[in-house]
């Protein structure tokens, strides 16, 4: 799952906390060499086209790359560290323009599709002609390589040395618009599944209802008064330790996190997925590959000040990246992780009643799903990981309902979204507690994750069996469990009137067997 404003879903709104240094330079590029071999109207149109681009200030991602260029040499001998390049396939993007741009526009993106499609057209010229350059410098090599008269051979070295200043220059350029291209492409979201809605989040459309409001016949109240009656959370001395939305679970909210963790993890497992806990540090790398902008001027993100390090906001991201730049034999595939970390979001512009007490904090423990499958099994496994969080809320006995977001609500990577929002009595609404996304191969095009199909075929000439060529993997996430808002709803929903709350039956053995959490006699 991503980064919402909630815990569940994939966009970024988000307030910039540190900024994360690039390890690469700011540069700006010098123009090409005049080349004698050109002649001065065909430098100048190669200077026309290929200058406007090279007037803005960029700076590389920091950190190892999926894909890499090759550094860059200038004047000063400085080496920059080349950019991390997605296997994006422009030539589909430019075939499917339309296509692209009302994806765009439906998902209220910012991206600039022209500027995209006019640097792909400016990349494939300059790649045009770095290779006619190559050519001619395998002629002139071919050509020295026979007896020649001195001054024939001195007049091939001239040409070859003249050939080899206008590449080398050329291929810079190269190097500098194909990063710019990846750089404004890479802001591209994932196409949208047909059936998305298509608006804002209120135009989701409603998939499943499950169970109904529960009745009380007494005042209800919400998480925050019921945990101080019962002692159960600390939030004014988390507040004046840390700062705001961060809390002290204690007694038996301690005992109803480990067991809602380790009931997640026991029913998850069960159904066939690895148990994993992950580092909660990342490069930024890695979560730009994940789809998120850490370096955004709103971000959800926490950076490590002097560093190309992050805190995750979710364990989507080191679990994506256990397989980074790797091909997967296909007898592996499905790959199901079930992992469990602590995740940490700024939760930027939240604010209000809304998001008082646990229901929207900096810090909390999220058990997630995560699927790595071949391409035509997604929408299948999509639909497993919704049934898994149906299964686990229904066995809860909680009242929520199912939605199929909106295309505004989608973020960057989700192809489909289906987030569960429960019933909380006490807030008065619902709230969301998970989502379930399909990211098709938006992920793994990024994190270079491919997989080779088994179904090689035999040459009967030479009697080799022929690989199938490698490819891009699909990959899927969903939440479920995020600790601070299952605790919500548990004691909203499960309150008694005489101020206890009701253990679901399911938690008790991993609560040590306590039916019931008690007021604290005085």
């Amino acid at each position: 799952m991503g980064f919402p404003w909630g815990i569940g879903g994939t966009t970024l709104h988000s307030l910039k906390l540190a900024a994360i240094p690039s390890s690469s330079s700011i540069f700006r590029p010098t123009l090409p060499k005049i080349l004698t071999l050109y002649s001065r109207r065909h430098f100048f149109k190669l200077q026309r086209s290929i200058l406007p681009f090279f007037t803005r200030d960029f700076s590389a991602p920091a950190s190892a790359p999926a894909l890499q260029t090759t550094p860059i040499i200038h004047e000063d001998q400085k080496v920059a560290k080349p950019q991390w390049r997605a296997a994006i396939d422009f030539k589909w993007i430019r075939d499917n323009k339309d296509a692209v741009a009302a994806n765009i526009k439906n998902r209220n993106s910012n991206t600039d599709l022209e500027l995209v499609l006019e640097l792909y057209e400016k990349m494939s010229n300059l790649q045009k002609e770095v290779e006619r350059l190559r050519g001619e410098r395998n002629v002139v090599a071919n050509k020295m390589k026979g007896k020649l008269e001195p001054s024939e051979r001195q007049k091939l070295i001239e040409e070859g040395k003249n050939i080899k200043e206008g590449l080398v220059s050329l291929e810079e350029d190269l190097i500098l618009l194909t990063d710019k291209l990846q750089q404004e492409a890479q802001c591209i979201p994932n196409m949208a599944h047909p059936d998305v809605p298509i608006g804002g989040e209120d135009c989701s459309a409603l998939r499943k209802m499950v169970g109904s409001p529960r009745d009380f016949n007494f005042p209800v109240k919400d998480h925050l008064q019921i945990g101080k009656e019962l002692d159960l959370f600390d939030l004014d001395a988390a507040a004046e330790v840390s700062g705001s939305k961060f809390y002290y679970l204690k007694n038996e909210a301690v005992l109803l996190e480990m067991g809602l963790i380790n009931w997640t993890l026991s029913e998850v497992m069960k159904r066939g997925f690895i148990p994993l806990t992950t580092p909660e540090i990342v490069r930024s790398s890695v979560v730009e590959k994940c789809g998120f902008q850490p370096r955004g001027t709103n971000t959800q993100v926490y950076s490590i000040k002097d560093s190309d390090q992050c805190l995750i906001g979710t364990a989507e991201i080191p679990v994506g990246g256990i397989h980074m730049d790797s091909i997967l034999a296909d007898l592996t595939l499905p790959l199901k992780y079930v992992a469990y970390s602590h995740c940490f979001r700024t939760e930027a512009g939240a604010a209000g009643t809304a998001t008082r007490g646990l229901y929207r904090v900096h810090q909390f423990s999220k058990v997630e799903m995560f699927i790595l499958c071949r391409p035509e099994d997604s929408d299948t496994y999509h639909d497993e990981l919704i049934r898994i969080e149906e299964d686990l809320f229904s066995s809860l006995g909680i009242h929520f309902k199912i939605l199929d977001m909106a295309s505004g609500d989608l973020g960057a990577p989700a192809y489909r979204k289906f987030d569960v929002e429960a019933w909380m009595p006490g807030l008065g609404r619902y709230g969301e507690i998970s989502s379930a996304s399909n990211c098709t191969d938006y992920q793994s095009r990024r994190l270079g994750i491919r997989f080779r199909p088994s179904d090689s075929s035999t040459n009967p000439k030479k009697g080799k069996a022929s690989l199938a060529p490698p490819q891009f993997v699909h990959t899927l996430n969903a939440t479920a469990c995020a600790v601070p808002r299952m605790i919500v709803c548990l004691l909203e929903n499960f309150q008694q009137e005489d101020g206890s709350v009701i253990i679901p039956e399911q938690l008790r053995p991993f609560m040590g067997g306590l039916h019931r959490i008690i007021p604290k006699s005085k």
